[in-house]
């Protein structure tokens, strides 16, 4: 394919066809191996995008609409014969209003810029992922992330009251609205995000801020079991306790952290739990009752440095060798069992799993760790996966609670979403993308 019109198209600088630069950004943070692309689009405003769109419509060429490349289910892997689209040069906060708690964003926003613009203000953005000081905005709304905090505040669907989206053949959409309530019409802000970039590209979304809180009380409890420690989960969550953030890592993780940064983890600590409360935290630490050691951070310091423990976690288990990170959520009184199903996989199939989760949410993040250069994971850890897979279904869960389905999820897709859900699910697809131009393979 040609790429002589799209280069007369757009700005001197925004088509990439060097075979070394397209390869750099032709793969996000898994091992999925890529296709080889034609080119990259380094897109820096809506018309670059609505040229790009028009000129992949006309001549039937496939898209893959990326951000910063976080992703973890091989969602921004190129195909073979597709143009990259990258929306990593938008960076621009369009609005941040104060009196009405919302900001406009452009997809390339870092989701931590966005939420120190809103403090400055006295307001935040809720939706943190743990990889927030890296990941963007638009990679967000197109997987739904969650993170830390969604406990209390929801995912990125949660945060998201509008969209600027450009379809495939080029035509500009805006869903939903400014306010705080709205039910005109079907919701096609909430069908778009986690939409992993198969419907339409994003290229603005309005979001709502929420007031900083005035107060936070961080605890961290230590557990000689890990299914304890997910009890003690189920039981905080039972009690109507509603914390802010409720964070669980097994020993695996701990480990991994400890060798790297030496935090001194005890012999007999099989679990780690940190949890954040907006009020008084007296109960959740009663609820911890079969914690070996409960303990309140004293000052902002010590409660942002447990955080950050947390916070090390993907790259403590880097060190360890390849990973295929999963993401499965159940209710969260089944936790304790899926915890149990996790360590059970781990043992019958001889697979090392380190696992952390927003537990607050029921949602695990379990880490089949294999050998470095392998071009994909051994039997052995797909088995695993699959057994760990069908356990959260088997629990009234679900394949994936925030990284999405990407390319990795596929094989699975059909367990949790049956027939008619799958023909509905391709029929939408159709309506929005006739040419299966967006994303094609991913998600669905």
């Amino acid at each position: 394919m040609n790429l002589k019109d799209l280069l007369s198209a757009l700005p001197e600088g925004r088509v990439l066809t060097d075979p070394d630069v397209t390869d750099s950004y032709a793969r996000d943070r898994t091992f999925a191996e890529p296709g080889k692309a034609l080119g990259v689009v380094l897109a820096q405003s809506r018309d670059d995008v609505v040229t790009t769109l028009r000129w992949a419509s006309e001549h039937r060429v496939p898209v893959v609409p990326r951000g910063a490349g976080t992703g973890l289910a091989g969602g921004a892997t190129a195909t073979d014969g597709s143009l990259i689209l990258s929306l990593i040069r938008m960076t621009e906060i369009r609005e941040l209003s104060p009196q009405d708690e919302i900001a406009v964003a452009e997809p390339g926003v870092i989701t931590a810029d966005l939420d120190r613009a809103a403090r400055e203000h006295g307001l935040m953005y809720a939706p943190d992922p743990s990889s927030y000081e890296i990941s963007t905005i638009g990679g967000n709304l197109a997987t739904n992330a969650g993170g830390l905090r969604c406990v209390k505040y929801g995912v990125t669907r949660d945060s998201t009251l509008g969209l600027e989206v450009v379809l495939a053949d080029g035509r500009i959409l805006n869903t939903g609205r400014r306010t705080m309530k709205g039910v005109t019409g079907y919701d096609l802000t909430g069908l778009f995000v986690g939409s992993e970039g198969t419907l339409g590209v994003i290229t603005a979304a309005t979001l709502r801020l929420r007031r900083v809180p005035r107060q936070v009380a961080t605890i961290a409890a230590e557990f000689t079991s890990l299914r304890d420690a997910a009890a003690a989960v189920s039981a905080i969550i039972a009690a109507g306790c509603q914390p802010s953030l409720l964070e669980l890592m097994d020993r695996t993780t701990l480990q991994a952290i400890d060798d790297w940064k030496n935090i001194g983890l005890e012999p007999e600590t099989q679990a780690m739990l940190i949890a954040q409360s907006e009020g008084s935290p007296d109960e959740m630490a009663a609820l911890c009752g079969a914690a070996s050691f409960v303990a309140e951070a004293s000052t902002p310091e010590e409660a942002a440095e447990l955080i950050g423990v947390r916070r090390l976690a993907y790259q403590a288990k880097e060190r360890l060798g390849q990973l295929l990170v999963e993401d499965v959520c159940v209710p969260r009184s089944a936790l304790p069992d899926m915890v149990s199903a996790v360590e059970a996989a781990s043992a019958r199939h001889g697979v090392m799993i380190a696992t952390i989760a927003h537990a607050g949410d029921g949602n695990l993040h379990p880490v089949f760790v294999f050998d470095r250069g392998l071009a994909e994971p051994p039997p052995e850890v797909w088995a695993a996966a699959d057994e760990v897979f069908r356990a959260a279904l088997d629990l009234g869960g679900t394949l994936t609670g925030e990284h999405g389905v990407g390319l990795l999820k596929r094989r699975w897709l059909g367990l949790e979403a049956g027939p008619v859900v799958t023909e509905l699910h391709h029929g939408i697809k159709q309506v929005f993308d006739p040419l299966n131009i967006l994303n094609p393979g991913k998600a669905i």
